[in-house]
């Protein structure tokens, strides 16, 4: 794209215009940098409120993916794709799924993800290539991420998605995105101009970093990964997070350390099962029976007691 074309295309974008709010901000003192800074984020978490219900509709397109053997995958460049390989990565320990099971793809590769490379996000054939590597499928569900919602790299991801009929979502910040019109749903945070013009790291990243641990959060739950609000799946792989699973059984049972310990130990430190093995007074077996007939619930496995 020439400069010129790409310069006007640049000035028709929210995320990239100067905030009214914010000409003097060279002029303040720290603390007032400060809160200029944190006024300007309040805006965030209303930009989510504004759009409850595609977010909810995202979050029932991803539980019926999963419950299918789809994926969930993050696609997007810079600071996009790094908050989407995050939330990808946290996953696996939170809620004891696969690795696989929620996958973040970032423009450039694992590189990318401690030095920048912002010319890869202009590649959608590199798109195509990182979509193809996975087996991306008609099973998974393909949420693009773009503050700017103009990344040549998430719309070639989109467009390459719609041809073999995965659900596309798009997550941007300005209300005419282009990835926009290449998803099934789009989540469009209007967080309006950044504290410095241009550096979508900032209200943009933090609302797509909401968007992203709700979309992940409230599916995971939504597929029977909590019971109350506790991660009942949660993967004991060190010594804080056994000792957090350690207390969910005793919270949940009443029962004295040593005895959650030994139900822990004999679930294979599977917290959910530990719980109902107590609750039930089954065996290991009989509960992972129990659970298999409550498609993962805790809640409904219990009800069958």
């Amino acid at each position: 794209m020439e400069q010129s074309n790409l310069i006007s295309e640049l000035a028709e974008l929210i995320s990239e215009s100067q905030n009214s709010d914010t000409l003097d901000i060279d002029l303040l003192s720290t603390k007032d940098v400060v809160k200029s800074i944190n006024r300007q984020d309040h805006l965030v978490s209303k930009s989510i409120t504004n759009i409850i219900s595609e977010v909810a509709q995202a979050v029932d397109c991803i539980v019926k993916a999963f419950k299918c053997g789809g994926r969930l995958i993050y696609f997007g460049a810079g600071t996009s794709g790094r908050l989407g390989v995050l939330d990808a990565v946290e996953c696996v320990p939170t809620f004891g799924v696969d690795e696989g099971m929620v996958v973040g793809i970032i423009a450039g590769g694992e590189s990318a993800m401690f030095k920048a490379q912002e010319g890869c996000e202009d590649s959608l054939d590199a798109a195509i290539d990182d979509l193809k590597s996975i087996n991306l499928s008609d099973k998974d569900v393909l949420v693009g991420i773009a503050a700017s919602g103009r990344t040549p790299y998430v719309i070639g991801g989109l467009k390459y998605a719609k041809q073999i009929g995965t659900t596309r979502i798009a997550i941007s910040s300005n209300p005419k995105a282009e990835i926009a019109q290449h998803a099934d749903i789009a989540l469009l945070t209007i967080v309006g101009a950044e504290t410095l013009a241009g550096s979508s790291r900032m209200k943009s990243g933090s609302a797509q970093k909401m968007l992203l641990n709700i979309l992940s959060t409230a599916s995971m739950i939504r597929i029977g990964k909590s019971y109350q609000n506790l991660m009942v799946d949660v993967k004991a792989s060190n010594e804080k997070l056994y000792a957090r699973g350690l207390r969910m059984v005793m919270q949940i049972t009443g029962v004295e350390q040593a005895v959650a310990e030994q139900a822990l130990d004999l679930s294979g430190k599977n917290v959910k099962l530990a719980v109902l093995m107590l609750l039930a007074e089954v065996d290991r077996e009989n509960a992972e029976k129990l659970l298999e007939q409550s498609d993962g619930f805790l809640r409904k496995a219990l009800q069958l007691v």
